[in-house]
């Protein structure tokens, strides 16, 4: 009766082979990951409820001979019901018969020699001989490699390792089977299998190949450690590892077996994981084909079904059989609950595989999301009532994680959504998932409107520092909430303080204005306000503002005061610092204003913008000069026309660098200076070399352009040098350009320097322009340009000198806001 007790599907041994599927069929792990997928889950919900339709009659005539055929392997087998179903799913599978027809085979051949054969007969049919191929282990590679056998090698070994397994009395002597009849063939030296506890921990409850002390010091593995096994847990295909060493991860035999490869594949039935199969390989392990994948997956629901039979055994030998509470235990405990709970039993497919959890139970303080009552929910699939559950909430793999592994789930404000006559209703709840045995503990805390808001308002008092209050006069309670006590300096342990007892813990300057508040509160019963400073107990002064309004009974009677606290601390001490920074912002204005209207006068003492025409026969001239708008951008611009001594005319503009008052001393000083040098009859090359060391030494280094000729009125020549500044243009007819750049460095940038002098001959209705760059600058252009679009202007000649130069300042396209000087002559 061995036969019997064969796995779904025969796998072959070979390596670098894949075996033909029977029929086309997609494998397990394949339709495993296709309905994983919650499209995938619905889809086949919805198909197997039309299948449930229509083959609901025709399966109502041939239950009894399945349930007969049930009894005949239990007899024979010598096994529990549940394990007999799953026999004579399995075997109808591999016949490719339906389940009434493989029942009644059964009962026809009812005798133990002709049911083997029977059995034999059906699994020989499923074999392909084609990927047949017996694994021997070659140890130069460390891996399978193909010898040519019997095709039905294969099945051979997984029904002796199965075999072996069904017969052995504990797993121990499981491990021991696999290895010998199905793993060493595949080049595997050593197995493990690892019983999971409901803790999370592991226990090795068999091993083979490893020393009998290593398996002595892996006996326990707490939870929360992460060994090979535990890593095998996470996926539903395992973890394959290449080389133990690699990894870095301790697991059974990492001293003997370090080099070698690992696999570690979760040992599930029916959805639930009872522990992992663990094999250690000699040496590195490459790719698996897919044949080795699906002998290993086989193998590892093999040892889920002898987990879930056996019993575990403590290191000293005693047994400790597993005791897993009754489905109607944990009821009472949903009962119990003050939270919405469902109890969930695992709903299995014919393959044995879980599809869905049958909600066995709903408690009385049940509220379903989408408001139906608890009838139409109890006793429904879990996809069937909630379809949405494997889609955006991804609630239904949460609950088969947990049903899977043991592992409770906590979730906060998940979003549960209902579907109802196609209609979603959502709402967020608090979700614990939770195993007890073979049943699951689905609570949830639906989030309502009202406790929404209440905690919303809880969070709004703390972050504005806000305490509530609420006294009834008539009875002499008071209630206070958590941050009252806080701001008040004080335990809740201790009584609250009467409204009328305010004066008592202020500072006793805010009297009068607490008493003004209590009168308008208590006697007009009117709602007020105040701020005042309170003293706690612990030394502390804090400003608070109170707001209070008084509650009347129909008679028209005071009877209850409530009002709320709020801490302005914060608040009084920034309007301190803003007033103590606005005194400071207006007196810092004030001496800048006064320190701007000292500049204008200074410059405009010593410079005004107007200044009377100087008479010189045969010469017309004229200045302008506009100071900046802006009073702290007031800058040493300066200029100079005099007729000296000698009957020259002295002709100068220039601008000290930098604004304020210490460039306009700085021109005054140099604006002075040229005019008394100019006086000993130098030309204008000496002047600006003797203006140079003046800049340097006497007036702190300061630096400064600018321009310096003489006219001669008699021979109407003009010779002329400049010192960093721009060169003076002449307008001749109606052409106008700038005279000779010649060489002449910046005032004051060193002790002592030259000055290239330059001649020219004036004509009758000549005009010489000196002038600053503030008459011609701009941010967005360079001076070329500037300069191209001033001798543009200049172009144009008016009649009159003023008129020319007040045309140049209206076209002005200066953007910086700066002093401009101009200084023009023109020859009669």
């Amino acid at each position: 009766m061995s036969d019997l007790r064969q796995p779904p599907e025969p796998h072959s041994a070979a390596v670098g082979e894949q075996p033909a599927l029977q029929g086309g069929e997609p494998s397990a792990g394949a339709q495993s990951r296709e309905e994983a997928s919650p499209v995938g889950r619905l889809a086949a919900t919805v198909a197997r409820l039309r299948q449930e339709v229509r083959a609901a009659q025709a399966e109502a005539d041939g239950r009894a001979l399945i349930e007969l055929a049930k009894g005949i392997l239990v007899e024979r087998l010598g096994c529990g019901p549940a394990q007999a179903s799953r026999q004579l799913a399995e075997l109808t599978a591999q016949a490719g018969v339906t389940p009434l027809e493989f029942a009644v085979e059964v009962i026809n051949q009812a005798s133990r020699d002709r049911l083997s054969e029977v059995t034999s007969a059906f699994l020989a049919a499923t074999a392909d001989p084609s990927a047949g191929r017996t694994a021997t282990a070659d140890p130069s590679a460390g891996r399978t490699a193909a010898d040519p056998a019997d095709g039905h090698s294969s099945a051979v070994r997984l029904r002796a390792a199965e075999s072996g397994a069904l017969a052995a009395e504990d797993t121990q002597a499981v491990a021991d089977s696999l290895l010998e009849h199905a793993l060493t063939p595949l080049g595997a030296e050593a197995v493990a299998i690892w019983a999971l506890g409901a803790d999370g921990s592991l226990t090795l409850a068999g091993s083979a190949g490893f020393a009998p002390a290593e398996a002595g010091r892996w006996r326990h593995v707490p939870p929360g450690v992460t060994t090979v096994a535990r890593r095998g847990l996470t996926e539903r295909t395992g973890q394959w590892i290449r080389s133990l060493s690699e990894t870095g991860l301790p697991s059974i035999g990492q001293h003997h077996h370090s080099d070698g490869g690992r696999v570690a594949v979760p040992a599930e039935a029916g959805g639930r994981i009872h522990g992992v199969l663990e094999i250690a390989w000699p040496a590195p392990l490459e790719s698996p084909p897919a044949a080795i994948v699906r002998q290993v997956e086989a193998l590892a629901e093999l040892c889920a079904h002898t987990l879930e039979t056996y019993a575990l055994h403590h290191p000293d030998g005693a047994p400790a059989p597993r005791v897993l509470p009754d489905v109607t235990e944990l009821m009472d405990l949903a009962d119990g609950l003050h939270d919405p709970a469902l109890v969930l039993v695992p709903h299995l497919g014919p393959d044995g595989r879980l599809v869905d959890f049958r909600i066995h139970h709903v408690n009385s303080r049940f509220l379903d999301p989408a408001g139906r009552p608890r009838g139409v929910v109890s006793g429904a699939l879990l996809l069937e009532a909630y379809p949405m559950a494997a889609g955006q909430s991804e609630l239904f793999e949460r609950v088969e994680r947990v049903y899977a592994t043991g592992e409770p789930f906590r979730a906060h404000r998940m979003r549960l959504t209902a579907l109802v006559d196609d209609v979603q209703l959502a709402a967020v709840a608090d979700i614990n998932v939770s195993r007890h045995g073979g049943s699951v503990l689905l609570i949830w805390r639906i989030e309502d409107e009202t406790a929404r808001l209440a905690s919303l308002l809880q969070h709004a008092q703390r972050l504005g520092r806000i305490g509530g209050f609420e006294e009834n006069l008539l009875t002499g309670e008071i209630t206070w909430n958590g941050q009252l006590f806080h701001l008040y300096g004080k335990p809740a342990s201790e009584p609250p303080v009467p409204l009328e007892d305010l004066p008592a813990h202020a500072h006793p300057d805010d009297a009068v204005a607490i008493g003004r508040f209590l009168r308008t509160v208590l006697h007009q019963r009117r709602p007020a306000s105040t701020a005042f400073r309170l003293q706690r107990p612990d030394g502390v002064t804090r400003h608070l503002r109170v707001v209070a309004e008084p509650v009347l009974d129909s008679a028209g009677q005071l009877y209850v005061l409530r009002g709320a606290y709020q801490d302005i601390s914060a608040h009084h001490w920034t309007e301190v610092a803003l007033s103590a920074t606005r005194d400071q912002l207006a007196h810092t204005e004030q001496e800048a204003s006064e320190r701007d209207r000292l500049t204008l006068q200074l410059q405009h003492a010593i410079m005004p913008p107007a200044q009377a025409p100087l008479e010189v026969p045969g010469l017309d001239l004229a200045v302008r000069y506009r100071p900046a708008e802006t009073q702290h951008l007031v800058g040493g611009d300066w200029y100079d026309a005099v007729v000296l001594p000698s009957r020259l005319v002295l002709l100068c503009v220039g601008d000290v660098a930098g604004h304020g008052i210490e460039a306009a001393t700085s021109m005054v000083v140099l604006r002075n200076a040229l005019r008394g040098l100019a006086v000993t009859g130098a030309g204008p090359g000496q002047l600006l070399s003797w203006l140079n060391m003046v800049a340097h030494h006497l007036t702190g280094a300061v630096t400064a352009t600018a321009v310096c000729g003489l006219y001669d009125p008699e021979h109407n020549t003009l010779r002329w040098a400049r010192a960093g500044h721009l060169p003076p243009v002449l307008v001749r007819g109606s052409d106008a350009a700038p005279l000779p750049l010649v060489k002449g460095l910046l005032l004051g940038a060193v002790p002592e320097t030259t000055y290239e002098e330059h001649e020219v001959q004036l004509a009758a209705e000549d005009t010489l322009l000196m002038y600053t760059d503030g008459l011609i600058e701009r941010r967005d252009r360079s001076v070329e340009e500037s300069l191209a679009q001033f001798l543009t202007v200049a172009r144009a000649v008016p009649p009159t000198l003023d008129q020319q130069l007040d045309r140049l300042l209206t076209h002005s396209r200066s953007d910086t806001d700066d002093d401009t000087c101009i200084v023009g002559i023109r020859v009669a």
